[in-house]
């Protein structure tokens, strides 16, 4: 990513970019701030309905173009700059995470998962199953959070 390539992707010039952006570390940030496109659902209802609305907001954010494009190139650059990595993670990877360990751990409390699940474990599964899908296909299918969520914690008979 350079400077001269943003501005001619948007249609703009390099000193139109520098006036917004003090560098291009600025203007990287910028882009990792805009990557959700929806919020993260609220955290209230059943622990299996939190789950699976949050793998569903992530696959919607996944569907973004060019979103695993501009993760790997997060990762390209993580020695260089890696207080990028550490804002996408603090903004997109860590409440994600920690809203789908929450309804995780939710569910072993109330009985609807093993006893001795590894919330933390299911959590990386889950999400890494998307990672895997897309490196494997490009994408995943409609209905992917409900498949992958219903091999780990099956819906009840009544949904």
């Amino acid at each position: 990513m350079s400077l001269e390539s943003v501005a001619r992707d948007a249609a703009t010039t390099v000193p139109s970019l520098r006036r917004r952006y003090a560098d291009k570390a600025a203007l990287a940030g910028a882009v990792v701030d805009s990557l959700r496109i929806e919020p993260l659902p609220s955290p209230g209802g059943p622990p299996r309905t939190r789950a699976l609305a949050i793998l569903e907001n992530f696959q919607r954010n996944l569907e973004r173009e060019h979103s695993i494009a501009l993760l790997g190139t997060l990762l390209a650059e993580e020695a260089r700059t890696p207080e990028l990595v550490e804002r996408f993670r603090a903004r997109l990877v860590n409440p994600r995470r920690a809203g789908l360990t929450d309804a995780i751990k939710a569910g072993i409390a109330a009985g609807e998962l093993s006893a001795d699940a590894d919330a933390e474990v299911l959590a990386s599964a889950l999400i890494g199953s998307f990672y895997a899908r897309y490196v494997e296909r490009g994408g995943t299918p409609r209905g992917w959070p409900r498949r992958v969520l219903g091999q780990i914690w099956p819906p009840a008979p009544s949904e």
